[in-house]
């Protein structure tokens, strides 16, 4: 529930100025591209997705069953997976979340009619039947053409259990469990890339210490036997937020039984977790708080992977922002322990902002996981029986998948910044009206992305292209006339990214005319 000369060459490098008190509704802005500086390379893990056995997340957004009249392949949603696969999912992580510290993977294998019934304690104590566990699991990264990120039990469970359900999903031999798996329907060994070792250990995942997590962590670890049959990352448990504490205690005392570790951080545009804001009609001062507070990843990960490179220089272990995104009231009427939320132009243009953030980082950020994929939090795709709708955020999704393997370029810009008021302390809270990230894609094109976070104001900006050589642009724009644009299942869209009309390429620059409060991604060539 991260610096120097490195970090200036992988992307968008932002300078804050004032804005001008009689600024024009259009201001003009110059920045240059240094595609001389390419920086390391962009994963394409940055773009993963959570879903956790939460709400309607599973139930109804990815599993209706083999029986439901809506059209599915072997009880996976058909027009869910032809989404996802749009977006390119890299990996999806599962099954939790501080589900995943209470569930059992044997309760998800075997004749679903025998499998237990349990009590979801975390997400409004809803019945858990375990329809949907590993081998469905499984089956729906497959279709997707996605890949497995999972989270082991480390709060309630042992090392045991978390042994056998690695050797009952990677095991090619003829052991018990690899028997097991196969008299199940699954004659190949699963391919898992990832595996995290608890989640949220500091909260919901056992309420731990820094310094006793990270001797579980060396405990499970032992017991991981990391090798030829099983080459997942070791992903341990990282920090809440701005904890920085967790991660250098954890570094310093288990560096060498990880590949990686997490860390978790939501945006909420009040910073007060007993009242989120609202997801729909809100005002702009309420838009200005929720950037404001997203913003704050930059710092975030410059915190964490200072701590990191203290303790591994070489930077040979990864850090995953494995959940990620914004939270809000839940919708009125629904259960508030389902966690659902409309998405609207906001969320769309925030996922943009932290993409471009994420790029900045890519030497040490090789994974994030936007919490959630469906119908909970900052979904990509909401969904009301056999209907579906998607979201601002899935359109972003969508719009950046060029971004995905590539290798940034620097761009050098200073962004007026903007207010959302001041703090408790009576400190100003100021954030960058845009950002900007650039990078070479696998196509060959070179790739321009803007979040303009100002609801009011657009913004020429002047690209200095320098070395690149480009004759034509073209891209997409997602933007609407009202803040709370968004979709709803059933009726006809209110948002979806349109054809870009304000790119030019004239005398070795790019100009961008970027409206207010839009994502613009454009390719050069």
């Amino acid at each position: 529930m991260l610096k120097t000369l490195t970090l200036a060459a992988l992307t968008a490098t932002v300078a804050f100025a004032p804005l001008a008190a009689n600024a024009q509704n259009t201001t003009t802005i110059e920045a240059s591209l240094k595609a001389d500086k390419p920086g390391p390379e962009i994963s394409r893990y940055v773009y993963g997705q959570f879903s956790e056995h939460l709400g309607l997340g599973v139930y109804d957004g990815i599993w209706v069953g083999e029986n439901s009249s809506i059209p599915n392949t072997r009880g996976i949603r058909n027009d869910v997976v032809a989404a996802l696969k749009a977006i390119k999912m890299p990996v999806v992580r599962w099954p939790g979340g501080c589900f995943a510290d209470e569930y059992i993977w044997r309760d998800g294998i075997g004749e679903r009619a025998k499998r237990p019934v349990r009590k979801n304690n975390w997400w409004g104590g809803t019945p858990e039947d375990n329809q949907f566990g590993t081998h469905e699991f499984m089956d729906f990264v497959e279709q997707v053409g996605s890949e497995a990120y999972f989270s082991v039990n480390v709060g309630s469970s042992n090392p045991t259990e978390m042994r056998e359900w690695i050797e009952y999903l990677t095991s090619p031999g003829e052991d018990t469990l690899a028997k097991e798996r196969r008299a199940n329907g699954r004659d190949k060994p699963f391919k898992v890339p990832f595996i995290g070792i608890g989640n949220e250990s500091w909260g919901c995942g056992g309420n731990m210490t820094p310094e006793y997590y990270a001797n579980e962590l060396r405990r499970f670890e032992s017991f991981y036997h990391k090798g030829a049959d099983n080459s997942g990352v070791r992903v341990a448990s990282g920090a809440n937020s701005f904890d920085v504490n967790w991660t250098d205690v954890v570094m310093k005392n288990a560096a060498r039984h990880m590949d990686a570790i997490s860390l978790h951080y939501y945006t909420i545009p009040t910073g007060n977790w007993t009242t989120k804001g609202v997801a729909t009609a809100f005002p702009t001062a309420e838009w200005n708080a929720t950037f404001y507070q997203t913003m704050r990843m930059d710092d975030l990960l410059k915190q964490h992977i200072a701590v990191m490179d203290k303790h591994d220089p070489k930077k040979r272990i990864a850090l995953y922002v494995d959940e990620w995104g914004t939270w809000y009231d839940v919708e009125k009427g629904t259960n508030p322990g389902h966690l659902y939320q409309q998405n609207t132009l906001r969320d769309g243009v925030l996922a943009a902002a932290n993409f471009n953030i994420f790029h900045n980082h890519t030497d040490r950020v090789k994974m994030t996981n936007i919490a959630q994929t469906i119908n909970v939090l900052q979904a990509m795709i909401l969904t009301d029986k056999e209907k579906m709708a998607l979201t601002p955020t899935y359109y972003a999704f969508k719009m950046y998948v060029p971004f995905q393997d590539s290798i940034p370029l620097p761009v050098e810009v200073t962004a007026p910044t903007l207010s959302a008021g001041k703090d408790k302390d009576g400190k100003d809270q100021t954030f960058p009206a845009f950002n900007v990230t650039a990078a070479k894609a696998k196509d060959g094109k070179t790739y321009v992305g803007v979040a303009n976070m100002d609801a009011d104001k657009g913004y020429k900006i002047n690209i200095d292209l320098g070395t690149l050589k480009a004759k034509k642009v073209s891209g997409d724009v997602l933007t609407a006339a009202k803040l709370d644009a968004h979709n709803v299942p059933g009726q006809k869209e209110a948002i979806f990214p349109v054809a870009y009309k304000g790119g030019k390429i004239a005398s070795g620059k790019l100009t961008l005319d970027v409206p207010a409060k839009s994502v613009v991604v454009v390719a050069v060539e």
